[in-house]
């Protein structure tokens, strides 16, 4: 802060708000002695104001470096920890998808099997049911014969009461 020049304070204020010294020092000293003073405490004042300055420079200057190297080393630290949490989630990952592939491979398995023993009953139903189908066949094949035989038989045997028939007429 400036101190005011000037006689009976208030005259020539120079960044003060508002009074110089008081008038018993202008009384006692004298204009000039009071004015080169007030001019000596304003040169003090700028030189304070001036060093304050360049002392705020240089510590706003190491606080920026310090903060810019905290903040590197944050940075660091943050890549460094999100990696790491990255490359767990990772082998959870690949851990639940083993995990899901043994499980899907069970599944699949437990149903082809069910479905091969599901063929095999079917397949067994259907050999069953030609089996059933192919003695009905043989029992109907075997009925023909028998019925074949006996009109071959009846054939056979007219034919040869008629050989001998014709055989004892001409003769």
């Amino acid at each position: 802060m400036g101190v005011a020049t000037g006689a009976g304070g208030g005259a020539g204020v120079r960044g003060c708000a508002g009074r110089g010294p008081p008038r018993p020092f202008y009384d006692t000293f004298g204009e000039d002695i009071a004015n080169e003073f007030v001019e000596w405490f304003n040169l003090v004042d700028a030189a304070y104001r001036s060093e304050l300055g360049e002392l705020f420079d240089v510590n706003f200057g190491r606080f920026d470096a310090k903060l810019e190297q905290r903040i590197a080393e944050l940075r660091a630290d943050l890549r460094t920890e999100f990696e790491r949490r990255i490359g767990l989630l990772d082998a959870k990952l690949e851990q639940r998808l083993a995990d899901l592939r043994v499980d899907l491979r069970t599944e699949f398995e437990r149903r082809i099997a069910a479905l091969d023993a599901k063929l095999e009953q079917r397949v067994a139903d259907v050999r069953e049911g030609l089996a059933r189908l192919e003695g009905r066949m043989v029992a109907r094949m075997a009925l023909s014969e028998t019925r074949l035989i006996r009109w071959m038989f009846a054939f056979w045997a007219a034919s040869v009461a008629t050989s001998i028939a014709l055989i004892q007429l001409t003769r």
